[in-house]
């Protein structure tokens, strides 16, 4: 609010100082003449005048009791004091807003369009002072045609509807108000916040869709690749190294090949949070591929023991080895498709960028499993594929149970898994999860739908950023 209220303050500040005139000293003077003139007038009556030792008595209680009777009304009736933001939510309430002291609160994030002049904010506040509500933070997005993109952090009472809330920001002079309810996440200032996305950057490739929806809020995020999945150019994967800026759409260059394309129709992206996405890709590009390489030691009931780690493309020739030890029922099980069509899928399914694949090799370093977290859109995919030697140990349910975890961590709402009716194993994984199912068959294809918020809080990773919908795969039929 100082940036924009500054001149007007100073202007105020320049009005109180007023020169002297030489008139206003004459008149001073005359005053002071006449007091000394009515002094000595009374003086003399009082010496030399028949009743002076009465006038002098009655002057003086009528003086006593002057002063009894201003202290008793001083008392009485206390002057208000100035008007302040404390004065401005009493009178909200008053006329219907209450802001009850320790009462039931919300948090809302909101965004407003305000002119950038003297007094806009200031009228702003003022309005939300008036209905009670709280200002927790404020960020300020300054606009290359002129004005502002304010975002609020807001404290309302929850009796306050939004719609009332919205309407008084439109007659505090905000236009093309954006609102949703804020949680306690939200209360992480926007330094701590970039800092958080950079450093999950810094560790994952995979985090940095994810950290791009943390960051610019309700948004559709999809990586083009550089080509398609039979090799021709994709259309649309080409941009600029400075990116581009087009209303409710970015779209910035890929490092690992290809662009991402991000889309907000309900609200244009503003300079600044163009500039911070682009920071974030910039990052990644710097840091190259990487993956956490932490990784579990387990033992299955016969005795054996796997290992369970990330994966990505370096592990591409021994996913391709694996496929060739998988019969063609395993192999369409998975990829619903032509068996010779799937080895073109892993360069796609083992890139970071459109999910995170876990890999269960075995004591001598033979990759065995493959479990895939896709994302892309707004849905998110689970998908399986165990060598046949290895089937009917647990290896499934365990990857399953581990991708869950993942998407839970992500802030997914949901899962889905594309598998066939006949294919009892990864239904029996999917019910093994204890989450609810929703089970939809298309023309022989099962889909089945497991709800994450329902999930066990055990299955949840720690993670420090807010839950969000997450980003994932369109269906295709070799997911």
């Amino acid at each position: 609010m100082t940036h924009r209220d500054a001149p007007s303050a100073s202007v105020s500040t320049a009005r109180t100082h007023r020169h002297h005139h030489w008139r206003r000293d004459l008149v001073e003077l005359a005053a002071l003449f006449c007091a000394v003139a009515v002094a000595d007038g009374i003086a003399n009556l009082v010496a030399h005048g028949p009743s002076g030792p009465v006038l002098l008595a009655a002057s003086a209680v009528a003086l006593l009791v002057t002063a009894a009777f201003h202290t008793w009304w001083a008392r009485r009736h206390s002057h208000a004091p100035p008007p302040t933001a404390t004065a401005a939510t009493h009178h909200g309430a008053a006329a219907g807003a209450p802001a009850v002291p320790g009462g039931a609160t919300s948090l809302w994030r909101m965004r407003t369009t305000v002119r950038d002049e003297p007094g806009a904010l200031a009228s702003l506040c003022g309005a939300l002072a008036g209905l009670g509500v709280d200002i927790l933070t404020l960020q300020t997005h300054p606009l290359a045609e002129g004005g502002t993109v304010d975002e609020f952090l807001l404290r309302a009472p929850r009796a306050l509807p939004p719609a009332e809330l919205t309407r008084a920001v439109a007659q505090g002079g905000g236009t093309g108000t954006w609102i949703e309810r804020a949680d306690a996440h939200d209360l992480v200032d926007t330094p701590t916040r970039m800092l958080g996305l950079a450093t999950r950057t810094a560790l994952d490739a995979a985090e940095l869709p994810l950290a791009l929806r943390q960051l610019l809020g309700r948004c559709t995020i999809h990586s083009i690749p550089a080509t398609t999945l039979t090799g021709r150019p994709h259309q649309g994967a080409d941009a600029p190294v400075e990116g581009v800026l087009e209303g409710g759409m970015m779209k910035l260059r890929d490092p690992s090949g290809g662009a991402i394309t991000i889309e907000r129709p309900y609200l244009p992206f503003t300079p600044t949070e163009f500039a911070r996405a682009r920071a974030l890709v910039e990052l990644d590009a710097r840091l190259g591929p990487r993956v956490p390489r932490s990784q579990d030691v387990l033992t299955l009931p016969e005795g054996n023991e796997i290992t369970v780690r990330r994966a990505d493309r370096s592990d591409l020739a021994a996913a391709r080895a694996m496929h060739d030890r998988c019969s063609s029922r395993t192999l369409s099980l998975r990829y619903h498709g032509p068996v010779a069509d799937a080895d073109r899928y892993l360069d796609h399914l083992l890139s970071p960028r459109f999910g995170r694949t876990l890999a269960a090799t075995t004591a001598s370093g033979r990759l065995v499993a493959l479990g895939h977290l896709l994302w892309d859109g707004d849905e998110t995919e689970v998908a399986l594929i165990i060598e046949d030697e290895w089937q009917r140990r647990g290896i499934g349910s365990e990857l399953l149970r581990r991708l869950v975890a993942m998407g839970v961590e992500a802030g997914c709402d949901s899962i889905y898994a594309v598998t066939q009716a006949s294919n009892t194993a990864m239904v029996a994984a999917m019910r093994g999860l204890g989450l609810p199912l929703d089970y939809q068959i298309e023309e022989g294809t099962l889909v089945i739908t497991a709800r994450l918020d329902a999930a066990p809080v055990g299955s949840r990773l720690p993670h420090e950023l807010p839950r969000a919908q997450a980003p994932a795969p369109d269906r295709h039929p070799f997911g």
